[in-house]
């Protein structure tokens, strides 16, 4: 006769351990995501600044967005964007990662020390030192390029929209590299050196163990810190929005956080500033649920 088996015995701590940092997450983000949604579905400019009460529109600033061109142009350039920057951040990242558990320990302190400093500096005062570097007039780019005998005096790096993403993707990746370095560095040192070495002894080679060892235990790592590079750089606004005051065509060179600031802010136009905004929000749910599927499946295995 098979015994029974004990009834496992409920208790509510858990749960009320987590209600209140639920209560309170759900207070500060659900009252700004419920008004924005009003918002969006209202024509709130100006005027309604000054009390006039907003009109009701419906779906109309979603039918507006939808029909113009120009949103679908940002889209793209955004996602492209994006996805460029995620790309290089990772490879750079993991690359250097790799790296520095092949480097001394001075050495790799060292570049800790440096990427640590990069990571830790303010974004508007990284910004500075990047204009000045790529100025037109006294950029020390312009200054290089010109004594090595290319005539780069007076070159105009933001104007054109090419060499402005350049610039852009160069100070995204280069203030994103740090923490995928971190993370992943933290992850490789958790894999197991017996692992490894029983590898090695069958015949694996250093790609084989990589690929076959190495990568498989920190998966799930580089899966978090993919996603959360896209969903960063799918809304970076700072730094394309101090190139553009440096000297970039915002037209050309709007994202999406910049042209919501420019419809909002800018325009006046903040109920179709608060529909771009849920676009966005919808775009980046569309883009990150696949690696979110990804990491769930990986949990229930």
């Amino acid at each position: 006769m098979a015994r029974r088996q004990p009834a496992v015995r409920r208790t509510p701590l858990p749960i009320g351990l987590v209600l209140p940092a639920a209560a309170l997450l759900a207070l500060a983000l659900g009252y700004p995501l419920g008004r924005q949604v009003v918002l969006s579905l209202q024509e709130f400019g100006l005027a309604q600044q000054f009390g006039r009460p907003p009109e009701w529109v419906g779906l109309g600033n979603y039918r507006e967005l939808v029909g113009d061109s120009y949103l679908w142009t940002v889209v793209g350039r955004t996602v492209a964007f994006c996805f460029v920057n995620a790309a290089l951040t990772m490879g750079i990242g993991v690359g250097i990662a790799l790296l520095m558990t092949r480097m001394s320990r001075w050495v790799r302190i060292a570049v800790q020390s440096g990427l640590l400093l990069t990571w830790a500096t303010p974004v508007v005062a990284a910004m500075i030192v990047w204009q000045f570097l790529f100025d037109t007039d006294y950029g020390v780019v312009n200054a290089v390029l010109t004594g090595l005998g290319w005539d780069y005096d007076g070159h105009s790096w933001l104007i054109e929209p090419m060499s402005f993403f350049t610039i852009a993707t160069m100070i995204v990746v280069w203030m994103s590299v740090p923490f995928v370095v971190f993370t992943t560095y933290a992850a490789l040192t958790q894999v197991p050196d017996d692992v490894v070495e029983a590898a090695e002894i069958d015949g694996a080679g250093a790609w084989q163990r990589f690929v076959h060892v190495v990568l498989p235990t920190v998966r799930p790592v580089l899966l978090v810190v993919l996603l959360l590079q896209i969903i960063w750089d799918l809304r970076v606004f700072t730094q394309i929005y101090t190139l553009q005051k440096a000297g970039g065509i915002t037209r050309d060179t709007n994202l999406l956080g910049t042209y919501i600031y420019t419809l909002g802010i800018k325009g006046g136009d903040f109920g179709t500033a608060a529909a771009a905004a849920m676009f966005m929000l919808v775009l980046t749910v569309i883009l990150t649920a696949p690696y979110v599927r990804v990491m769930l499946r990986q949990e229930e295995d």
